[in-house]
C-alpha cells in the first residue's frame, strides 16, 4: 500500500517537473529566458544612471551602441577584465516603475552566440553570471536610485 502511494506521488513529480520544463523551454516573449527586476524610477531616470555607472566603472563598449527598439530600450555593458558583453534592457512598466532585464551575455570575440541569463534549465549554471551582474551592475544602478531618491525627498 505505502509503495501504490509512493509511486503516485513520485509520478506526479516526474510530470510536474515534466510540465514546468516544457514550459520554461517555451518560455514566451521577446525575452523570456531574462531576469527581471522591477525599479522604482522613470525609464528617462533609469537610463541615465545606467550610463552614470557604465562610465564610473569602466563597463562602457565600443562594440554595441544602446538603443531603442519598439518597447524596449536596449543597453550593454562590457566586462573588459572577461572580454565579455553583458546585453540588458529596460521597459516601462508605468510612469515611476521600469522593469530592468538581465537579458543575454557573449564573449567579445564571438560574432554571435548570445548565451540568455536563464540558458540552462538547471539554475546552478546560470548564477555564476547573474550573481555577477548583480554585484557589477544591477548593486550600483539600485544604489544611486536611493541616493536620488534621498536627494529628492
Amino acid at each position: 500500500m505505502i509503495r501504490k502511494y509512493s509511486l503516485i506521488v513520485f509520478g506526479i513529480l516526474i510530470l510536474g517537473l515534466l510540465f514546468y520544463y516544457i514550459g520554461w523551454s517555451f518560455s514566451p516573449g521577446s525575452y523570456g529566458k531574462a531576469d527581471t527586476y522591477e525599479l522604482n524610477t522613470s525609464e528617462k531616470t533609469l537610463i541615465e544612471i545606467i550610463n552614470e555607472v557604465k562610465s564610473e566603472n569602466n563597463l562602457d563598449t565600443n562594440s554595441f551602441a544602446d538603443h531603442k527598439n519598439g518597447h524596449w530600450y536596449s543597453v550593454y555593458f562590457e566586462y573588459k577584465d572577461k572580454n565579455q558583453i553583458i546585453h540588458a534592457l529596460t521597459r516601462p512598466k508605468n510612469k515611476t516603475t521600469t522593469t530592468f532585464y538581465f537579458s543575454s551575455y557573449k564573449n567579445k570575440t564571438d560574432t554571435g552566440n548570445w548565451i540568455d541569463a536563464n540558458e540552462y534549465f538547471w539554475w546552478w549554471k546560470n548564477s555564476k553570471a547573474k550573481k555577477e551582474f548583480d554585484s557589477r551592475i544591477l548593486k550600483k544602478i539600485e544604489k544611486k536610485i536611493k541616493i536620488q531618491k534621498l536627494n529628492t525627498d
